[in-house]
């Protein structure tokens, strides 16, 4: 079997009980639970017009331009995956268009996580299945490989492995491993008690400011002459 163009089941992905818990969390609650250490890139934009992507990941790696593997993963894809591609976020040639978005939702797939390029912007606007990528270009694919699919890959840093499950929303995406799921579930909704509750103190005039000298006397800031 060729290192570089290879087809994997996937093995194991996370419980649609937990993923339907994150739903309502904001992908900014995520990040900054998990160390604000992972994120796609501020490259990768939503390409639909609203609502939240949300699923297990099925991951794809491609050589930049070529969308062979793209069309081999939704084939393979189940109900609610995202599929996730790294080809490199050239931009060159897209690897996603209006047939492809079609045959997608017919294949009930949750949405696309794609670095790289798309064509047919409009359709995919209206049509409203989430789609992340790095840019448009009219310039269609190349269909030669190589490629692999159900491996881990990166995108701009951000590690996902087949299964992870991957949370975007207007102001990004973020993959949270599987394994790790749980713990960063009950960080991410104890964050989003605690900017509830300063956002009701910001409302009513009663939040504390002090933190902001406090930091600055910490770090050595010269005030000159300022209380």
């Amino acid at each position: 079997m060729p290192i570089g163009f290879r087809l994997f089941p996937r093995q194991g992905s996370i419980a649609p009980e937990l993923v339907a818990q994150f739903r309502d969390i904001p992908v900014a609650n995520v990040s900054d639970s998990m160390s604000r250490m992972s994120a796609a890139g501020p490259q990768i934009r939503k390409m639909h017009r609203s609502g939240v992507l949300i699923g297990p990941a099925l991951t794809v790696k491609s050589r930049p331009g070529d969308n062979l593997m793209l069309h081999k993963a939704l084939d393979m894809a189940a109900p609610g995956d995202v599929i996730v591609m790294d080809a490199g976020g050239d931009l060159t040639n897209a690897l996603f268009g209006e047939l492809m978005l079609a045959h997608a939702l017919n294949r009930k797939i949750a949405g696309f996580v794609l670095n790289g390029a798309i064509r047919d912007a409009d359709a995919i606007y209206e049509t409203n299945l989430p789609v992340y990528a790095a840019g448009v270009t009219h310039r269609g694919p190349y269909k030669d490989g190589p490629g692999e699919i159900n491996v881990p890959i990166a995108i701009c840093g951000m590690v996902v492995k087949p299964g992870d499950l991957i949370l975007g929303d207007s102001d990004g995406v973020v993959a949270i491993p599987a394994n790790d799921a749980e713990d960063i579930l009950v960080k991410a909704r104890a964050k989003q008690r605690s900017e509830a509750q300063q956002m009701e103190a910001i409302k009513a005039q009663t939040n504390d400011r002090t933190w902001v000298d406090a930091s600055l006397h910490r770090l050595g800031c010269d005030f000159h002459g300022q209380n």
